[in-house]
């Protein structure tokens, strides 16, 4: 008989220990890196060796070791103890961030960001998670790390320049290894153990099922709307932080900028968000966040040289980046089948990481060869694209996912335990995998007859 779960029920003590002490070490981790985006570029220029072209290398060949290994090391965590492979991982970014702090030139600080993102843990998290967590809370948990995510960035944009001035790239390179050092010692001591070690379709990549999300033309869309929306942003902070201090602003002053921007723009899109959620115009508020990193370009085009332009330029382009990066995790989350969400989240990732490698390597390029204004009208072409690409999208779903455990049913009953299941209001999708123990339905969140769905499990005692 299956194992009843009441799907109202909140998170044990230790599925909470779980979920904070791994977004934790997410946090600590991506608090590092976010440091250097606002600075990375102003230091590096003034490096032996330096060129406008290695400089944006350099910001980017993080994300072209992080695309490469971040599903590699997904699946070696199926196959070999989680916390091995993260805390392996980890050691990896900390000697990366210990190279990048040492280095006396531009070649130094490109093979310690290429080394950070050789520690590619982000699958290998996730899948721990899943392990430590009911399947009725995973998604709960999940959204937890998104949360610490960006929380994270909005630290880190405002602390890097004023940890840089005082210290040096060094000191904040030393700092990432600390942070790094921190996160091994939670994974260590204070993440649960699981059980055991299990397959969870809702979290991790399985191979079998690449095929089948490449061909989901949707998906194919947000795919190229998180590569490019990364593109855009490592590409734009390759020159802005440059522009800023050109127009009069010391470094040492930028997080001032950073601060209210980042600030005013995430509240800016809170009725937004609300408006693309609870009044469900997902499609419109989507295309609209688009079209608003085009007009922030096209601002920076003709504004680069002023910093009060720059300001405002920066203001806007925020707010369509901060909104676009809440609204993609969801639509993939809608738009995948529910036993396939990990296998489009693992590629929507790399799709994510090659971006930024591509952002910077080819806002360093151009720069050099073009100068800034060009960075922005490539990058106003690249949002542009992304429009065109949008505007065929199909409405989403406004699904959720829900999982239960189907310990111990007979596969012989599956036919039947599907049949009820969609027969309760706001079961929209459900999909079995016995060899998995899980069922992963989609829901109706505003449909559910939550009282309905618990009574048909009981059942099933």
């Amino acid at each position: 008989m299956t194992q009843v779960q009441d799907i109202t029920s909140p998170m044990t003590a230790m599925e909470k220990r779980a979920t904070v002490s791994l977004a934790s070490i997410y946090a600590l981790r991506m608090l590092g890196l976010f440091m250097l985006l606002p600075v990375l570029s102003l230091f590096t220029e003034q490096m032996p060796g330096s060129t406008p072209k290695l400089v944006g290398l350099t910001m980017g060949i993080y994300g072209l070791t992080q695309a490469i290994l971040q599903i590699p090391f997904g699946l070696l965590s199926d196959r070999f103890n989680r916390k091995s492979v993260i805390v392996f991982g980890l050691i990896l970014f900390v000697i990366g961030s210990v190279v990048a702090a040492l280095a006396t030139d531009i070649y130094g600080v490109l093979i310690g960001r290429a080394l950070q993102g050789c520690g590619a843990i982000s699958a290998a998290v996730m899948a721990l998670l899943a392990d430590l967590t009911q399947e009725i809370h995973r998604t709960k948990a999940m959204a937890t790390i998104g949360a610490s995510i960006g929380v994270s960035f909005g630290v880190a944009v405002t602390l890097g320049p004023i940890i840089a001035h005082q210290f040096g790239i060094a000191g904040i390179f030393w700092m990432i290894a600390i942070l790094a050092a921190l996160a091994i010692l939670v994974i260590l001591f204070v993440v649960p153990n699981p059980e055991k070690i299990t397959l969870h379709r809702d979290a991790e990549y399985v191979p079998s099922e690449l095929g089948t999300v490449i061909k989901n033309a949707d998906l194919l869309r947000l795919n190229y709307g998180i590569f490019a929306l990364h593109l855009i942003l490592m590409a734009s902070f390759v020159v802005v932080p440059l522009l800023m201090r050109d127009a009069g602003l010391q470094g040492a002053k930028h997080w001032m900028v950073y601060l209210p921007v980042l600030v005013t723009s995430m509240a800016g899109i809170i009725p937004f968000i609300i408006i693309a959620e609870k009044k469900r115009q997902m499609k419109k508020v989507f295309i609209g966040a688009i079209t608003t990193l085009v007009l922030a370009n096209i601002g920076f085009v003709l504004l680069h040289d002023h910093l009060v332009g720059l300001i405002a330029c920066l203001w806007v382009f925020f707010c369509g980046f901060n909104l676009l990066e809440a609204t993609l995790p969801s639509l993939i989350s809608k738009t995948a089948p529910g036993d396939l969400k990990g296998t489009a989240m693992g590629i929507y990732s790399s799709a994510q990481f090659l971006g930024a490698f591509l952002g910077g390597a080819a806002g360093g390029w151009v720069y050099g060869s073009y100068g800034a204004a060009t960075v922005f009208m490539f990058s106003a072409g690249v949002a542009l694209s992304w429009v065109l690409v949008a505007a065929f999208m199909s409405p989403p779903r406004y699904w959720a996912n829900l999982l239960l455990s189907l310990k111990n049913i007979n596969p012989d009953q599956g036919d039947e335990f599907s049949k009820q299941l969609l027969a309760i209001t706001g079961v929209e999708e459900v999909r079995l995998h016995f060899a998995e123990n899980a069922a992963y339905l989609k829901i109706d969140s505003q449909q559910l007859d939550k009282n309905q769905l618990n009574d048909y499990l009981k059942q099933w005692q």
